[in-house]
């Protein structure tokens, strides 16, 4: 704990200003800092606390005064400002490493490039249908911080991205979930995949064998990267193409589990009874029920959660049908891999909206996938040319939209009833839209509006 302490916030976005009040309602003295300017939501919240703030530039005289730095994950640690606050031996952490120090709730992070919301969303519902004080934080809802700022619960679950963990240092999560690695956000780690990998395991980091590991066994990255830790902490591992000792496995079409070596595993539930389907949500299915397993909770209310859950919005969402084409909002997937996953669910022909700000896709990986579900796609903003040379093989019905309703309308035109339209961009969405929540929401209004 600290006291009496000056701390400065880089950042005045969610996660920023959840510290800010924090450290507020702690009783220290706080100054947040943001490059660009603030949203007039967030201003009033440090206004409704008396925190001091300023916009659109650093003033580093005011940032130096602080014995702590508490940084937001979307500045890197490369930036000007916080080389010349490293330069000065200032401590920098992270929001969650902050948000730690206050709370007595048990925290399960659960981290990797492609289905943590989804995930993070599930365990929580299942702790909540036990009749347990969960709370689900991180990039999902309320920051950890803002929420331990309103009430300490008993169970945090955190959806951690590696930017979240690279500043962490005393933080020690409870139950730390490893879904997948796969290339992702490669700009702000020199384009060196290992430096990715080593953020993700951060996650384990400062875990004894009094804390949980739960990851994917079928992921070679995460298996590889494990054999040269040593690996203290109860590790459950999860798969569909192996059968394990401990953690979950699949047997036929039956979700198995075992976390004790004294017993024998015991059916779950069968796949066919999950809400969510599609391989990668088996995968989500598992984490979540060894997590809950691991706190003692019946498969019964595993169970019954598994198969009620509902999806997060603009990730597989179901918008609505017209003329017996059926829409879906997809607009959270913004790299390759989470894609894959989107097409591999599809089971009738699908027109494929794409594109956005590439991030360096390699879209080799998706060629099979689009053989085998896919009739024709549109191309959403800049990017049409690398679509072409990577698909135009496979279909000649290739079209460039300059916005949601222009894409919709062309899908529309190209499918037929029974077919299915996919907004599953693969990309970032900075180029039409202000994030991905804004372009899923703009293709929603647009469907409705044929």
């Amino acid at each position: 704990m600290i006291d009496s302490k000056e701390i400065a916030v880089l950042g005045a976005a969610r996660s920023g200003v959840g510290a800010a009040i924090l450290a507020k309602k702690q009783g220290l003295n706080v100054f947040v800092s943001d490059n660009n300017s603030i949203n007039s939501a967030h201003k009033t919240k440090l206004n409704d606390h008396s925190i001091k703030w300023e916009e659109n530039g650093h003033t580093l005289s005011k940032i130096l005064k602080a014995k702590e730095i508490i940084k937001s994950p979307g500045i890197p640690n490369d930036s000007p400002v916080v080389k010349s606050i490293l330069d000065k031996q200032i401590s920098v952490i992270s929001e969650i490493e902050f948000a730690k120090r206050y709370s007595k709730g048990k925290t399960i992070c659960v981290t990797g490039s492609n289905g943590k919301t989804t995930t993070t969303l599930m365990i929580c519902r299942i702790l909540q249908d036990a009749g347990l004080d969960a709370v689900s934080v991180g990039n999902i809802g309320n920051s950890y911080a803002y929420e331990v700022s309103r009430k300490d619960h008993d169970f945090f679950v955190i959806e951690v991205s590696s930017f979240q963990l690279d500043n962490i240092k005393a933080f020690k999560s409870d139950i730390s979930i490893l879904l997948n690695i796969t290339p992702d956000h490669l700009d702000r780690y020199d384009n060196d995949f290992n430096k990715y990998i080593q953020s993700k395991f951060r996650v384990t980091l400062n875990q004894t064998k009094e804390e949980v590991l739960i990851y994917n066994c079928d992921d070679k990255v995460i298996v590889n990267e494990l054999a040269k830790r040593n690996i203290k902490q109860q590790a459950y591992p999860f798969s569909l193409n192996q059968v394990l000792g401990l953690g979950a496995y699949l047997e036929k079409d039956k979700i198995l589990i075992n976390i004790d070596n004294k017993k024998k595993p015991q059916t779950i539930m069968k796949i066919h009874e999950l809400a969510l389907q599609g391989k990668h949500n088996i995968y989500n299915s598992m984490a979540s029920a060894v997590a809950s397993q691991v706190l003692d909770i019946r498969k019964e209310i595993i169970r019954d959660s598994l198969s009620n859950f509902q999806n997060v919005e603009h990730r597989l969402e179901s918008v609505t049908k017209v003329h017996g084409i059926e829409f879906i909002n997809d607009s959270k997937a913004t790299n390759v891999n989470s894609t894959w996953y989107a097409l591999e669910c599809m089971q009738r022909p699908t027109i494929w909206i794409v594109g956005g700000v590439d991030k360096g896709n390699d879209y080799s990986m998706l060629e099979g996938l689009v053989k085998q579900k896919v009739i024709g796609i549109v191309c959403l903003g800049k990017g049409i040319d690398k679509v072409k040379k990577s698909f135009g093989h496979i279909t000649e019905d290739i079209f460039q939209a300059s916005s949601a309703s222009d894409a919709v309308k062309k899908s529309y035109m190209m499918a037929k009833k029974g077919y299915s339209v996919l907004l599953s961009p693969a990309c970032a969405s900075f180029d039409l839209f202000k994030d991905y929540e804004d372009r899923g929401s703009k293709f929603k209004q647009a469907v409705r509006n044929l």
